[in-house]
């Protein structure tokens, strides 16, 4: 099969979310070919360039998300808002940009839960009108051009105005001003900017056999119109979800209320319509799952596949082997204010209550920027004040039982010497999706103490103790019990290594997606016949119009469709025609496309 791979700042960029995975599935499934569809998010993101791609990668196509970020606020962009459409278009095109913006923003100032009995001018729910207006804006954008300037003009602003102030709408949209206007006109248009690339061609997504999003909203834009142009089967993965990351990242946005509100209104409409058209749709675990369900995803089409993992750098780490002696706790991760550091170094004050020799060792380094290294300053400075540093005579320098410390030192040469630092592992997380270092802990045969927050009970089932976030005292009392029955620690961690063995590894994720490519190509339709001439109407399907020998790994690639060829002639897949006509046999292997 030739599968679309769709990304949105991710693979193949050496620094983009997912690559690991993405790798793996491309280099795992040897029997497909892969071509990549790629939205970059920022000018570093491409000059750290790509990742080192497998030879079963066929063309790679990228498309930049963030260009032009800061002209909408500038004064020679306002002018530029105030004639853009009338240069754009004719008159029929300008009536059907009109009426497309007219319908999807309306549908997002109404909300996601609009009804027809809402009150507003268009009577239709909100999710018909997004879609009418999604897939027109994709058309106009196809036939004509000049999306992105058309939706930056002045006429998109007056739709904007317009809609925020219909009847039905919230009292939050209702309150925008002109600023708020002119930040959601710029913000939808880098959100439709996929609508206006070059992908959707008969040598582009329309010759995949397969559309995979690697994960939901942006991403899947584009699979969306392969799937409306060409029939192109669809499907979603999901390890996190783009809507519930859009929310949390909400706040620290520097939008006013009515953008934010907006915004989120448009996400959830897109998520919504991407699970409706997703043949399947796999979350990475039930709490992702949970998202999907309550924004419209259909039971039926949803198979949770966990993310597969490397077990070979783990191997080492023997069950029960605690070098760092059995009273030390270990928490590894990136030090944020999600990860509650604060609560774990109180919760660690009452271990040490109880074990005067228990220790907490931390690995991990700040999230770039000034918050992550004001909340590790603020992290150690807490552990200072808790646990001042003790000598057991007079001529011992001090020694604190807390170190914060990275991984790569002559202690701890890589990560599977810091989960071997210690006894029992500990996530202290209060905001957490799929729980990394917890299964890579199991990997380790650690007995591991974490909070009950995203998918950790799921991934941890019965090998490990969980308790309620934010709250020190069961924290610690649950780590003290772990400290003092070493028994059920070697218990704990030898059923969390079966445990891991059995789900998270990446064959099992491999095996998986290898049986759902499968499934879906045994049952999407077969492709209609293109037209031969511009009078000759599409024939009935035709399964077999590509040859088998065009979908052997290092043939010619074919194209999607056959060539035109006169009326009555038998048709010639285009790889198929060279210099002198029609070629006797297939090409050798390296006459393929580069």
């Amino acid at each position: 099969m030739r599968i679309g791979l769709l990304t949105d700042g991710g693979y193949p960029y050496a620094n983009g979310e997912s690559r690991l995975w993405c790798d793996r599935l491309v280099r795992g499934l040897p029997q497909h070919e892969f071509d990549l569809f790629a939205l970059s998010r920022s000018a570093d993101q491409e000059q750290q360039g790509w990742v080192r791609l497998p030879g079963r990668v066929g063309r790679v196509r990228t498309a930049p998300m963030w260009t032009h970020e800061e002209d909408a606020r500038s004064p020679r962009r306002t002018r530029r808002l105030a004639t853009g459409l009338g240069r754009s278009y004719g008159r029929r095109d300008r009536r059907r940009f009109t009426a497309h913006v007219t319908a999807l923003v309306g549908a997002v100032c109404a909300g996601v839960e609009t009804e027809p009995e809402s009150g507003g001018a268009d009577a239709r729910p909100a999710s018909g009108r997004f879609t009418e207006g999604l897939y027109g804006l994709a058309e106009l954008a196809r036939d004509s051009g000049g999306l992105p300037d058309a939706l930056r003009s002045e006429a998109s602003v007056r739709i904007v105005q317009a809609a925020c102030r219909a009847p039905g709408t919230g009292r939050t949209v209702q309150g925008a001003t002109v600023p708020d206007y002119l930040a959601f006109v710029a913000e939808l248009e880098r959100a439709l900017r996929p609508l206006s690339l070059d992908w959707y061609e008969e040598d582009g997504l329309g010759a995949v056999d397969l559309c995979h999003a690697a994960s939901g909203g942006t991403a899947a834009l584009p699979g969306l119109l392969a799937k409306r142009f060409f029939g192109v089967p669809l499907l979603v993965t999901e390890h996190g979800v783009p809507l519930r990351a859009h929310y949390l990242a909400v706040p620290e946005a520097p939008l006013g209320a009515p953008v934010r509100a907006m915004l989120a209104n448009f996400h959830g409409l897109l998520a919504a319509e991407v699970y409706r058209q997703a043949a399947i749709v796999t979350p990475g675990n039930t709490h992702v799952r949970r998202w999907q369900e309550r924004f419209g995803a259909e039971r039926n089409k949803l198979r949770t596949v966990y993310p597969g993992m490397e077990t070979e750098r783990f191997g080492d780490v023997g069950e029960g082997d605690d070098a760092g002696g059995p009273g030390t706790l270990v928490w590894i991760g990136r030090i944020e204010p999600a990860k509650d550091l604060i609560a774990l170094l109180h919760a660690f004050a009452d271990v040490r209550r109880a074990e005067p020799d228990a220790r907490l060792r931390i690995f991990g380094a700040p999230v770039p920027g000034a918050e992550g290294e004001t909340y590790l300053a603020h992290c150690r400075a807490l552990a200072a004040q808790l646990f001042p540093d003790l000598a057991m005579d007079t001529r011992t320098v001090g020694d604190n039982p807390v170190t914060f410390e990275e991984i790569g030192g002559p202690e701890v040469p890589d990560l599977a010497e810091a989960y071997a630092a210690g006894g029992v592992v500990v996530l202290s997380s209060v905001v957490e999706g799929f729980p990394i270092s917890l299964v890579e802990a199991m990997f380790c045969g650690r007995a591991t103490v974490s909070t009950d927050v995203g998918a950790v009970v799921e991934v941890v089932g019965g090998t490990g103790v969980v308790v309620p976030p934010r709250n020190p005292r069961a924290l610690a009392d649950a780590c003290v019990a772990l400290l003092r029955d070493p028994e059920r620690r070697a218990r704990l961690g030898a059923a969390a290594r079966a445990r891991a063995l059995e789900l998270f590894t990446v064959e099992q994720n491999l095996a998986a997606f290898r049986d759902i490519y499968l499934d879906l190509a045994g049952h999407a339709p077969a492709r209609w016949a293109m037209p031969v001439g511009p009078r000759d109407p599409a024939g009935p399907p035709r399964p077999f119009a590509t040859p088998p020998e065009a979908h052997v790994l290092g043939a010619p690639r074919p194209g999607p469709v056959a060539v035109r060829a006169p009326a009555g002639a038998t048709r010639v897949p285009s790889w198929a025609i060279g210099a002198q006509g029609v070629c006797a046999g297939a090409r050798g292997a390296g006459d393929g496309d580069a």
